[in-house]
């Protein structure tokens, strides 16, 4: 599981799951502004990491569906750290293998259902910030945000149609 530290005080996080190849311009505009980026996996395409790469610094898991070279080195795990905000990256939250709250992780991002979803259990926030990507079934097409300001983090989502 790779590991990332930052020190900032007061940020704001975007994220992005299951973009499957395509990487709206809405999509890219709500995320305008982000100090970092989070893609919780099914990129679709390493022009899609550079696109989000050229915004904010980006952080990603490898999804299921991300397969070929260019994803190989892809964690499907990651713990990145914002003073000390600890958020949990993974693709699928049914293949969750720690105890969060446990871990002391604030935050668990997850995508892979579509489905956006921002609740808190056990003092952890879990987000699924549903898919930015093609529309699959009538699931709405949207980004969620991380909103960090020293030990407090709260989240927000955003449909994009």
């Amino acid at each position: 599981m790779a590991e990332r530290r930052s020190e900032v005080p007061s940020l704001r996080i975007g994220l992005i799951a299951d973009t499957h190849g395509l990487l709206r311009p809405e999509a890219l505009e709500r995320l305008r502004g982000c100090d970092h980026l989070i893609h919780a996996g099914d990129i679709g395409g390493s022009e899609i990491l550079a696109q989000l790469e050229s915004i904010a610094p980006l952080s990603v898991v490898r999804g299921n569906n991300d397969t070929g070279e260019w994803a190989e080195n892809l964690p499907e795990r990651l713990v990145i750290k914002f003073g000390r905000i600890a958020i949990y990256v993974l693709h699928d939250l049914k293949t969750l293998d720690i105890d969060p709250a446990a871990e002391k992780i604030a935050v668990v991002v997850a995508g892979h259902s579509h489905k956006p979803a921002l609740l808190e259990r056990d003092g952890v926030l879990y987000v699924n910030p549903g898919s930015a990507g093609p529309r699959r079934f009538k699931l709405p097409i949207s980004v969620g945000s991380l909103f960090i300001e020293g030990q407090d983090v709260h989240g927000e989502l955003m449909t994009l149609d």
